[in-house]
């Protein structure tokens, strides 16, 4: 499956994480999550950069429209019903650590002033926001988790919102880190509550899509 991967996001970088993701899905396999594809697509972008003289960017891997300019930025984000919530840029390794940072500094201070004491929070399934570590901040802090099953990324509205981002980044051009980050920032500050309450009200859909679909890909 990492291979059939691979090879989709080389043959044509600009394809989304849905459309490989159909693509490789055959009915002897598991079903590889968005978030996983991205990942492999970024590991190659990093192996063709190194194998790249002047440690830039192949031509090929940018978004047409955007500058990247040899740099790369990594966010977290979230939102709610009420409101678009912080996008935190993140410099260096993503760890438990950092993510527990994230969740006391960031996310903690933004949910209970946006949604009181009564709200329910939904993470990626990743290994490093499901270790033993963060599951004790949760517990300290008694912030009430959704379960749900980590295979299963239609059901995790934050994936869609990353491709409304993308959307809406196609007009935006900038030269380095800094001003990528910038200009993330503006946009996800941009997106209009219809957005988030159009999302919003298709999850009992596609919670029933991803049972009729009894684990395989749905059109989400």
């Amino acid at each position: 499956m990492d291979r059939n991967t691979l090879r989709a996001c080389r043959e044509d970088p600009r394809r989304t994480s849905t459309d490989i993701q159909i693509s490789v899905t055959s009915p002897n396999e598991p079903v590889p999550s968005r978030r996983t594809i991205r990942r492999l697509c970024n590991l190659l972008d990093c192996m063709d950069e190194d194998q790249s003289k002047n440690h830039s960017y192949a031509p090929q891997y940018q978004c047409p429209t955007v500058k990247h300019g040899g740099g790369s930025v990594m966010v977290w984000g979230c939102f709610s019903d009420t409101s678009m919530g912080p996008l935190k840029r993140i410099v260096g390794t993503m760890n438990r650590y950092v993510y527990e940072d994230i969740l006391e500094n960031t996310m903690r201070p933004w949910a209970r002033s946006n949604s009181g004491r009564s709200w329910v929070f939904q993470q990626d399934n990743d290994p490093k926001q499901t270790s033993g570590h963060v599951a004790n901040w949760f517990r300290r802090r008694r912030v009430d988790l959704l379960e749900w099953p980590s295979q299963s990324p239609d059901l995790n509205p934050i994936e869609h919102m990353w491709e409304e981002l993308e959307r809406r980044l196609k007009r935006v051009r900038a030269s380095n880190a800094n001003q990528i980050f910038a200009q993330l920032e503006a946009v996800w500050k941009s997106i209009p509550m219809t957005v988030v309450q159009t999302l919003l009200d298709s999850m009992p859909r596609r919670c029933q899509a991803v049972i009729d679909a009894k684990g395989y890909p749905t059109k989400y």
